[in-house]
C-alpha cells in the first residue's frame, strides 16, 4: 500500500504534470518549426540560394564515399531551424515584455523617513 500511495505523490505532483504537458507542447511546436523551415523558408530563401551556386541536391555531394553533403545539409537544417526559433522567441518575448513602470518619486513614508534621519543627524 505504501508504494501505490508513494508513486500516486510522484506520478501527479505538479512538477512531473507540467513537464509532461511542456514534453507534449515541444513536440507539436517542434512539428509547427520543422513545417516552417522545410515547407517555407527553405523552397523560398534556400533553394534559389543553392541554385545560384550550383548545388541543388546537396545532400547528394561526396568525396572518395564521404557523404559530406548530408552532413552540410544538417547543419544547414540546423541553422535555419535556430534562426526561426531565435525569430519567434524574440517575437514572443516582445509581446509578452512587461510595461516598465515609470520611476516616480520617493513614496511619502520614504520621504518622512528621509526628514526623520535627517533629524536625527542634526541631533547629534
Amino acid at each position: 500500500m505504501g508504494f501505490v500511495k508513494e508513486f500516486k505523490s510522484f506520478a501527479f505532483k505538479g512538477n512531473v504534470v507540467d513537464l509532461a504537458v511542456g514534453v507534449i507542447i515541444g513536440a507539436a511546436f517542434g512539428k509547427i518549426v520543422s513545417s516552417l523551415v522545410e515547407d517555407v523558408i527553405t523552397p523560398l530563401l534556400l533553394n534559389p540560394a543553392l541554385k545560384t551556386v550550383g548545388a541543388e541536391n546537396i545532400a547528394q555531394l561526396s568525396w572518395e564515399g564521404v557523404k559530406y553533403g548530408n552532413f552540410l545539409s544538417a547543419v544547414i537544417s540546423f541553422l535555419c531551424i535556430a534562426m526561426v526559433l531565435f525569430w519567434l522567441i524574440k517575437v514572443a518575448n516582445k509581446i509578452n515584455k512587461p510595461e516598465e513602470k515609470a520611476v516616480s518619486g520617493p513614496t511619502k513614508d520614504q520621504l518622512l523617513l528621509t526628514e526623520i534621519r535627517d533629524l536625527l543627524k542634526n541631533r547629534s
